[in-house]
């Protein structure tokens, strides 16, 4: 197919490149996702203001709590307000969750072929193994709970993008996907499409102003070789997708895992078996979560 193609009205050509470039051509961060990463959470005052932000969309909310009640959580009692969320998940989680939440819900429109609910499994599958791995990381390495929940809900960000700029090309892509499941899906990505969608969704981070760590996570997060080894955000969401290979969502990429994954975050690879258990048994929790999003 053309690099340029028709939208689906038929009526102009698309050129992402300059569509990306363009502010009005991405949609803009929704204001509570906004509020929320001003918020620095180290007064009593942020708390207050993070909890009411919340409580103001009921959807956010439902699904905050929803996620305290999960069995990835482990909750002793009924949670039932968003505050009694805040007090088991920590303040910074349950930011991450709701900024995710308001971020992604920004992109469920115009979705084509595009299976939202798979790549929301998918997403929400991959923040919580990136946690299982960051946990086993020395703690002079490792990233923050909350950057790191982020980065992992919005790795794969891209292909919403990619359905909001060029639908036809997106159902394209869809299509081809489940039609040839034998094929590494960034090759086939690249004789779609001119950009990627680790390159869109880098590109739609930076338009939302997001930390440059989480830019960086989703840009490289398939070529993580040539991310800064001080941000070791797209190693992990690359090592996170090669334990979990088409979780919730079908995208063919290498697994194969060498000892130096491991090592470059630090991480002892006899312990590769006993982590990649805990990986599977987060992302199964997760996907059962995630159920709740349909």
């Amino acid at each position: 197919m053309d690099k340029i193609s028709m939208n689906t009205r038929g009526k102009s050509p698309i050129d992402l490149k300059q569509a990306v470039n363009r502010l009005d051509s991405l949609p803009a961060m929704p204001v509570i996702a906004q509020k929320l990463l001003a918020l620095k959470l180290d007064t009593d005052q942020d708390e207050q203001q993070m909890l009411l932000l919340i409580a103001q969309d009921p959807l956010i909310s439902a699904r905050v709590i929803g996620l305290a009640n999960s069995p990835l959580v482990g909750a002793s009692r009924k949670i039932i307000t968003v505050k009694d969320a805040s007090l088991l998940l920590g303040l910074k989680r349950v930011r991450s969750v709701a900024t995710g939440l308001a971020l992604m819900s920004q992109m469920n429109q115009s979705v084509g072929r595009l299976n939202i609910h798979a790549l929301w499994e998918h997403n929400m599958g991959i923040a919580f193994a990136m946690l299982s791995i960051a946990h086993a990381m020395p703690a002079r390495m490792r990233p923050n709970d909350d950057m790191t929940f982020l980065a992992g809900m919005l790795h794969d960000v891209g292909y919403s993008v990619l359905a909001h700029l060029d639908i036809e090309r997106s159902d394209e892509l869809q299509t081809r996907l489940f039609t040839e499941p034998d094929r590494l899906a960034l090759p086939m990505e690249r004789e779609i499409v001119e950009l990627t969608h680790d390159e869109l969704g880098a590109e739609l981070a930076r338009h939302w102003n997001l930390p440059e760590e989480i830019v960086a996570a989703i840009r490289f997060h398939h070529d993580a070789q040539k991310s800064d080894p001080a941000q070791p955000l797209a190693r992990i969401i690359n090592l996170a997708e090669k334990l979990l290979p088409s979780f919730g969502f079908h995208e063919l990429i290498d697994t194969t895992i060498t000892p130096e994954h491991w090592e470059a975050l630090g991480i002892d690879p006899e312990r590769a078996e006993e982590i990649g258990e805990h990986v599977a048994e987060q992302a199964e929790q997760a996907s059962q979560f995630a159920s709740s999003f349909s």
